[in-house]
């Protein structure tokens, strides 16, 4: 499912579409282009919201921080954040970052941007 637009009424119906599920996935992933809020102030950020729907349903939230191309000081992608994981009561957030670059790893181009691009840095 993608929602090109992007606007609120995308996320919140690509949100409530994964919550519901379908019978026929096994996991489910929506991206959406956001905002986090911290001690720097506003960073733009990729909210990733991963759903797992086996019988011990689980979903996790990681936050991509990024720097626009806009920007004085160029593009740049940070370390990613966790926000939210569900239906472990110990999550291993290591595991789970290992997890998470792997899959980047996987993809050619995303692979590609994170390793040019990404400064290893928490915002």
């Amino acid at each position: 499912m993608r929602f090109p637009e992007g606007d609120v009424g995308d996320v919140a119906a690509g949100e409530a579409a994964l919550d519901a599920g379908r019978p026929e996935w096994v996991r489910a992933v929506l991206v959406a282009d956001g905002v986090l809020t911290g001690e720097r102030g506003r960073t733009d950020a990729l909210i990733v919201h991963a759903v797992d729907y086996s019988d011990r349903r689980s979903s996790i939230r990681i936050a991509v921080p990024y720097r626009p191309h806009t920007d004085d000081a160029g593009f740049a992608v940070f370390r990613p954040r966790f926000l939210e994981v569900t239906g472990d009561s110990d999550p291993d957030h290591d595991g789970l970052g290992r997890a998470f670059f792997g899959g980047v790893d996987t993809h050619e181009q995303a692979a590609f941007i994170w390793n040019v691009y990404l400064r290893d840095e928490s915002v």
